[in-house]
């Protein structure tokens, strides 16, 4: 599904958070499809405004792990957690603000306003007063601070910008950074807050480590990150106009249903949103049944053929991110030569590969420089664009790289530099119908080429653990993110989140690519580029930081990005949903797995019941 997430921090995408269902949910959720749900008005009648009868529901799609196993600490970075990383989980626990990505501005929730101070090295979030969790309690500058002391257990990169967070009054958050950067905007705005009555406790102990002059690379702070990763709160307390309805969880699907002294509560046309569990095999029959308002999922082509005969409209938001190829550099030294890398990006056809993964909406990427193609003539010159190694298909130059790097051809396959045959294991989310096709048509382009490459599916909640613990040799991950437009959310995806920095949240060091290099242009520290690619308030110098960052990235390969994705979300309307805005509206260039545009539309009361 894209359902890209994405993704940080730990930056998660979507596919990287959640969890498996048990075997019996494939069943659960294809019976579902065949039969009317037991516990949703197929109908959704509007009591808001008037329409039929009953409850006006949105339904929605979208794979959870039903408790014990899915559980409520939807920290970001918490394996496990139920609709952590989706879209959902906005109209549960919201953000400040979320942002127009074609207005470039934010419009607020339950922030009020913002301000930095490049002198002061403060940013200074104020909360809207008089607003409640559905416990009751205020919402204050309180749980803010106790959020981001629990985001330093997780190790969330937003730490890398920060010197301390405090309260001045219950309505001020102050944030003093270690180098003044727009990028905090984001990792301020855009990040949920939870609540201080569950994350207090953690908060505490995480204050009480660092300011003792701890971290989490002390026994000490790796049994506070194994414990926080472990800690079951009983439910989620809500600030959105939703919350979840715990007896309603089944192995087919979920409700969350109106918190009504929630943000927003009385601007959201529908009392209930019922979201039917699963991934894209199981999804397919449930849209085409009718039961499904709205899917994120990656439907191969021949699936979004069959909506569309059905007269289910296919919304195409850029997601600004895609499919790559991982390498285990760590247990197989051949890929540590940056020739192979490139012979391997050079072997591929990335146009074939899109295509057979997502048809319109899985685009080849051009610019190869980490970040999306959408983004690069804001960031990039004419002439850094320029100079940018395209790495067309050309197996011709894959085959000169290769020998240069040692290896040899020996009839129809390759021998590496040790003599050994090259044959490896290609892994991906056996369950996402796009990851699946896109590593079975790498693995098969290999394999002609005289690489002997066998794809193999894995469930795709162990996928991405397996990779950071670096139990994998070859492995389709996501590029680029969805987070924000900025490249340097997408940097951090690219080369902290399956890799050294962030793996050790699962003890491993993921793709093992060392962010301590040398280009042709000289040594590099990649980590410290990232980190002042979002630095500072100068746009013309973070630009210089970017093009740094991406020029390296381009040269050096760590991954290769295949293709770039566009959303093929299916989107019915005039049964439980009037209509979505029409493609050209702005709303519609929000990336479809941050700033969803369905949440926002809701959270705006415009989204209507049919």
């Amino acid at each position: 599904m894209n359902a890209t997430p994405t993704p940080p921090q730990r930056a998660w995408s979507r596919r990287q958070v959640l969890e498996i269902f048990g075997a019996g949910v494939v069943g659960a959720a294809a019976l579902a499809a065949c039969a009317p749900s037991n516990q949703a008005n197929p109908g959704g009648g509007n009591g808001a405004t008037g329409g039929p009868k009953g409850p006006a529901e949105f339904h929605g799609a979208w794979p959870f792990q039903v408790p014990p196993k899915g559980h409520y600490n939807v920290v970001e970075g918490v394996t496990d957690s139920l609709l952590g990383g989706g879209p959902y989980i906005d109209l549960i626990t919201l953000p400040p603000a979320m942002y127009l990505w074609k207005e470039k501005k934010w419009e607020y929730l339950i922030g009020e306003s913002h301000e930095l101070d490049a002198a002061a090295k403060t940013f200074t979030l104020k909360l809207k007063s008089g607003l409640k969790w559905s416990d009751g309690k205020p919402i204050t500058s309180k749980d803010v601070v106790s959020t981001y002391w629990c985001l330093r257990i997780i190790r969330n990169v937003v730490w890398n910008y920060l010197e301390k967070v405090e309260a001045p009054d219950e309505q001020t958050v102050v944030f003093t950074m270690n180098n003044a950067s727009t990028v905090m905007e984001r990792y301020a705005l855009r990040r949920q807050i939870y609540s201080d009555a569950t994350y207090g406790e953690w908060a505490t102990k995480a204050q009480t480590l660092f300011e003792g002059g701890g971290n989490l690379d002390t026994p000490e702070g790796t049994k506070l990150n194994t414990d926080f990763q472990a800690f079951r709160p009983e439910d989620v307390i809500a600030s959105g106009p939703f919350k979840f309805d715990k007896a309603s969880i089944t192995n087919a699907q979920l409700t969350i249903v109106k918190n009504d002294q929630g943000f927003a509560a009385d601007k959201v046309a529908y009392d209930k949103i019922v979201l039917f569990n699963g991934e894209t095999p199981d999804i397919t029959p449930v849209v085409l049944s009718g039961q499904v308002d709205y899917a994120t999922h990656g439907f191969p082509p021949a699936t979004e053929k069959a909506f569309e005969s059905k007269g289910i409209r296919i919304l195409r938001p850029p997601v600004y991110s895609g499919a790559a190829l991982f390498f285990n550099m760590d247990k197989l030294p051949e890929f540590k030569d940056v020739k192979v890398r490139q012979a391997f990006a050079h072997a591929i056809d990335r146009a074939e590969n899109g295509e057979v993964t997502l048809a319109e909406s899985g685009k080849p990427v051009q610019f190869m420089c980490g970040f999306s193609d959408n983004l690069v003539p804001d960031w990039l010159s004419a002439e850094q664009q320029g100079s940018l190694n395209k790495y067309e298909f050309d197996q011709a130059k894959a085959t000169t790289l290769l020998t240069e790097a040692g290896w040899k051809k020996q009839g129809d396959g390759w021998l590496k530099p040790d003599g050994k045959p090259a044959q490896y294991e290609l892994i991906f989310h056996a369950e996402f119908a796009d990851y699946s096709a896109c590593g079975q048509n790498a693995a098969q382009q290999l394999t002609k080429f005289g690489i002997k490459t066998e794809g193999r599916g894995v469930t795709f909640t162990q996928q991405p653990i397996d990779v950071d613990k670096g139990n994998f040799q070859l492995a389709i991950q996501g590029w680029g993110s969805s987070s924000h437009p900025h490249p340097h959310f997408a940097f951090v995806a690219d080369l902290f989140t399956h890799n050294i920095p962030t793996a050790k949240n699962q003890g491993g060091r993921g793709m093992g690519f060392e962010l301590k290099t040398t280009t042709s242009a000289g040594p590099v520290d990649l980590e410290k580029a990232v980190t002042e690619s979002g630095a500072g308030l100068d746009e013309a110098a973070q630009k210089q930081n970017v093009a740094t960052v991406a020029t390296a990235f381009n040269e050096l390969v760590p991954i290769i990005p295949l293709f770039e994705r566009y959303g093929n979300n299916a989107a019915r309307e005039g049964d439980r949903v009037d209509a979505w805005p029409a493609d050209s509206d702005p709303i519609m260039a929000n990336a479809p797995y941050a700033d969803n545009f369905t949440i926002m539309l809701m959270l705006r009361g415009t989204l209507k019941p049919a």
